[in-house]
C-alpha cells in the first residue's frame, strides 16, 4: 500500500496548496482578468497535482513510456484509441437513447439550435473529451495502477484505482460568487467539495457509477499491458456525456427521474447498471485483441 499512500498524499498535499494559495492569487488575478474564484483553485490545483506528480513518478520509478501506459509503438497505440472511441460513443449513446426513451431528458435546448452552433459543439466537447481522457488516464490508468500493480498486484489496482478515481469527482463543485470571496474562500472551497462526502446517500449512486466505470477502465488496461483503449473509451463516453448536456436538459421530476443522479443528473443508476453489463464483454473483447497482436 505504499504506493498508494504516495498519490494520497499527493491530493492531500494539491488540496492544501489550493486552500491556502488561491485566495492570494485571486488578488492578484482579479483586478486584471474576470477569472471565477473555483475556477483559480481548479488550476492551482492541477498545477501542483502536475508538480507533484513528476516528483512521486520518478520517486517510484514510473517516469517512462510503459509505466505511464505508452509503451505499445505508435500505429497499435493509435489504431486502439480509434476503437476504443468508437466503442465509447457507441455505448454511451445507447444510454443517452435508453434516458430519452425512458423521458428522462428534454430536448427542447436541442431543438432551437442551428447546424453550425450544433457542429462547434461537437468539435470543442470532442477536444475536452481526449483533454480528460489523457489527463485522467495517464495518472490514474497509466502511473498509479502500475505503481500499485507492482506492489500488491493487478486486483488491488483496479479495486484502489477505481475508488479514488471516483472519488476525486467529487472535487470542484463548489461556486463561490465574488462578492462573497473572503480570505478564508479557499478554505471553504475545499471544505464544502468535502461536504459531499458527509452527506454520502446524496451521491452514492453517482459514487457507485463512477467507481464502476474505473473497474471497467482498469480491466481493459490489465488485459492490453496500456492505456490506449483506456483513452479511447474514455474520451468517447466523456464527449457523449458533454454534448448531452450541452443539448438536454434532465427531467428529474419523471416518473424514473430516480435513475438519473442528483450529482450531475446523469451518471446514476441507469449508468450503473449499463457499465456493469458491459464490464465483462468488453473485458473479454479487449483480452482477445491482446492475445491477437504477433
Amino acid at each position: 500500500m505504499r504506493a498508494f499512500a504516495w498519490f494520497l498524499l499527493l491530493f492531500a498535499v494539491a488540496l492544501g496548496v489550493v486552500a491556502v494559495l488561491t485566495y492570494p492569487a485571486w488578488l492578484l488575478l482579479h483586478p486584471h482578468f474576470d477569472f471565477p474564484f473555483h475556477r483559480i483553485g481548479e488550476r492551482i490545483g492541477m498545477l501542483a497535482l502536475l508538480v507533484g506528480f513528476l516528483l512521486v513518478a520518478r520517486h517510484l520509478r514510473l517516469a517512462d513510456r510503459g509505466s505511464l501506459g505508452y509503451g505499445t509503438p505508435r500505429p497499435l497505440f493509435v489504431r486502439e484509441l480509434l476503437i476504443g472511441l468508437a466503442l465509447g460513443v457507441a455505448t454511451m449513446l445507447t444510454v443517452v437513447a435508453g434516458m430519452s426513451a425512458l423521458g428522462l431528458l428534454d430536448w427542447s435546448r436541442a431543438a432551437a439550435m442551428g447546424t453550425a452552433a450544433l457542429a462547434q459543439v461537437l468539435i470543442t466537447r470532442l477536444l475536452s473529451g481526449l483533454a480528460v481522457a489523457f489527463i485522467e488516464e495517464t495518472f490514474v490508468r497509466g502511473a498509479m495502477y502500475t505503481a500499485i500493480a507492482r506492489e500488491s498486484g493487478a486486483r488491488t489496482a483496479v479495486v484502489l484505482t477505481s475508488l479514488l478515481y471516483a472519488a476525486t469527482h467529487f472535487f470542484g463543485k463548489v461556486r463561490i460568487a465574488p462578492e462573497d470571496v473572503t480570505a478564508w474562500s479557499g478554505v471553504a472551497l475545499l471544505g464544502q467539495s468535502l461536504e459531499a462526502f458527509a452527506h454520502f446517500a446524496g451521491i452514492v449512486d453517482a459514487f457507485l457509477a463512477l467507481s464502476a466505470v474505473g473497474v471497467v477502465l482498469a480491466l481493459v488496461r490489465q488485459a492490453t499491458g496500456n492505456i490506449a483503449g483506456c483513452l479511447g473509451l474514455h474520451a468517447g463516453w466523456v464527449w457523449v456525456m458533454l454534448v448531452a448536456h450541452e443539448l438536454s436538459a434532465p427531467r428529474r421530476a419523471a416518473p424514473l427521474g430516480f435513475l438519473l443522479s442528483r450529482f450531475d443528473g446523469f451518471v446514476g443508476w441507469l449508468v450503473l447498471a449499463w457499465t456493469v453489463a458491459l464490464a465483462v464483454p468488453l473485458w473479454r473483447f479487449y483480452v482477445a485483441r491482446a492475445r491477437s497482436r504477433p
